[in-house]
């Protein structure tokens, strides 16, 4: 079962953690009420309104996956979150690689830091921001909703936490190759647009392409399928959706 430390506030809960990850236990679950210097992807800062939201990072050790098959923590990660909010909410999908959607609208941002050992993975650190209670936005960030304002009501923020941080453990619990089929299909089943039809994205330097998805690799790379039926596989940051003309 995981286990809990407050703090009431620090700059990252990932940065925190990772400087105590050799001698703290797996499952351990660092959370605050107010993060001064929280982390997204690549840098990316993440804006909660304090003691509103679940900002918290876990702490995974030895979770038996080699190097080559990371990206199934992001899978499992991603899941576990999708599992718990859709009992409140409906159309909560996995925006590649991992940030967490209600329609065209970011309700979470997760960041994975694996440390390697050989060809394997000593202790991953699972950071998570999820928009709760908090019913005002006011960073540049383009399309932030909470799970108060989709639900129409407030939430516990442990009993919320504890919910996600087991279904987080339960889910990175690898069995065999049979289990962690099932769990990239029903990543591939939940992500945002994969319903068949072409939607725009667009590549780092701003060409537009319309493309249907196709999937995702064991490794993460995702796969759009182009108008003239040729496949092309991308790495994060190498292409971008194109939302309500915003490109995310």
């Amino acid at each position: 079962m995981p286990r809990y430390i407050l703090l009431h506030e620090t700059a990252s809960t990932n940065t925190y953690l990772s400087r105590m990850a050799n001698i703290l236990p797996g499952g351990m679950v660092i959370y605050t009420h107010r993060q001064t210097a929280g982390r997204g992807q690549k840098g990316n800062s993440w804006e909660a309104q304090p003691g509103k939201n679940l900002t918290f990072s876990m702490l995974l050790k030895r979770p038996g996956v080699p190097v080559r098959s990371q990206f199934l923590l992001s899978e499992a990660v991603s899941m576990a979150i999708v599992e718990v909010v859709s009992q409140w909410v409906d159309n909560v999908k996995v925006k590649w690689p991992n940030d967490i959607y209600c329609g065209d609208r970011k309700l979470c941002g997760i960041l994975i830091e694996n440390s390697v050992d050989g060809d394997g993975i000593a202790h991953t650190i699972v950071g998570v921001g999820l928009n709760v209670n908090q019913m005002a936005f006011v960073s540049d960030a383009p399309n932030p909703v909470s799970l108060a304002q989709l639900a129409g009501r407030e939430f516990d923020l442990e009993d919320l936490l504890h919910q996600v941080c087991e279904r987080i453990e339960q889910l990175c619990d690898f069995g065999d190759d049979v289990e962690r089929q099932s769990l990239h299909e029903r990543y591939v089943a939940a992500l945002y647009r994969n319903d068949g039809r072409p939607h725009p994205f667009a590549l780092p330097d701003g060409t537009p392409m319309m493309a249907t998805i196709a999937g995702v690799e064991p490794d993460g790379m995702f796969v759009l399928s182009h108008a003239d039926g040729s496949e092309h596989h991308y790495a994060f940051k190498e292409v971008k959706h194109v939302i309500n003309e915003l490109t995310l």
